[in-house]
């Protein structure tokens, strides 16, 4: 049976592991479009630079460059003086510090944590989940944050959150130059190379999906682990689920400052839902009813 350092251990491997790929990723996509312009070395040096810098940024910036996207501002005790008590008590309960508390304000119900370690993380929740959930279904929700902190999932999270961004935004350029200089020279050596045009398109079309199938997979693995040690935390199962049940009936479920960067950070997914096996494909989290029914089970 896989122990809570068992957990922790391989979620602090698996996050150099996610470092090293996308070091991978974004270095081979710099060569292709260093191809491009016919500098296919330069252009593999310089992306490499540039993706070491960014997961070295996203490890030890990321937290704060992600609470500044979701305009989280910090939450004072006499202002939110159940949720920073909540907090405090959670902490104590999980044996770590006691993170950094902000809010974001937003109607709906939802919340997140990011950092690169217990001793530099913060949990961030909407006022909506504030005002509209009871003193045990708040628990629940902040229980599911701590024990992702607890867990180092908060590292892995705050990585893919910046670096899979980073991947998209390079295979989209080399898609954009492709589009532009139609094919470029290799066009001119002839058909022969229409094979090599070909791999770059493919290379970059897949290379974002590839990367944001890595989060999906983690995402939806990382939520149905953190409810349950959540639960196990509060020792009231039933608090988180009542609190996601409130959010799957919420009419007001869009967090205006989440994107598809962040989106899977949060509890639940933030951002407008479509109906389909295929949008469902590539949800950052696993089905609410689902989630319900396993807490409900405990």
């Amino acid at each position: 049976m896989e122990t809570l350092y068992d957990r922790i251990n391989s979620n602090k491997r698996t996050s150099y592991l996610l470092f090293f790929s996308f070091i991978i990723i974004v270095s081979t996509l710099g060569y292709v479009l260093g191809y491009i312009f016919s500098y296919p070395i330069f252009g593999f040096a310089v992306a490499l630079l540039f993706a070491v810098f960014m997961t070295l940024f996203s490890y030890y910036s990321g937290d704060s460059t992600i609470l500044s996207i979701s305009k989280a501002r910090p939450a004072t005790k006499k202002e939110f003086p159940h949720l920073v008590n909540t907090v405090e008590g959670l902490a104590i309960a999980a044996g770590i510090p006691t993170p950094k508390i902000y809010v974001i304000d937003e109607d709906s119900i939802n919340a997140f944590a990011t950092g690169r370690d217990p001793k530099h993380a913060s949990i961030s929740v909407t006022t909506g989940a504030v005002k509209k959930l009871n003193r045990t279904e708040l628990e629940g929700v902040v229980g599911h944050e701590m024990s992702h902190i607890r867990n180092f999932d908060i590292r892995m999270m705050m990585l893919v959150a910046v670096l899979v961004g980073l991947t998209a935004l390079i295979s989209d350029l080399i898609l954009r130059t492709l589009i532009y200089r139609g094919g470029g020279r290799d066009r001119d050596r002839g058909s022969a190379n229409i094979i090599l045009i070909a791999i770059r398109v493919v290379l970059a079309i897949l290379s974002p999906i590839i990367a944001q199938l890595i989060k999906f997979a983690i995402s939806r693995r990382r939520e149905y682990l953190a409810d349950a040690d959540g639960a196990l935390l509060t020792r009231y199962p039933k608090g988180l689920a009542n609190a996601l049940r409130k959010i799957k009936n919420d009419n007001d479920k869009i967090v205006d400052a989440a994107n598809k960067a962040t989106a899977h950070l949060f509890i639940e997914n933030p951002l407008r839902q479509h109906k389909g096996w295929l949008i469902g494909l590539f949800d950052t989290h696993p089905p609410i009813n689902e989630r319900i029914k396993a807490l409900e089970s405990m």
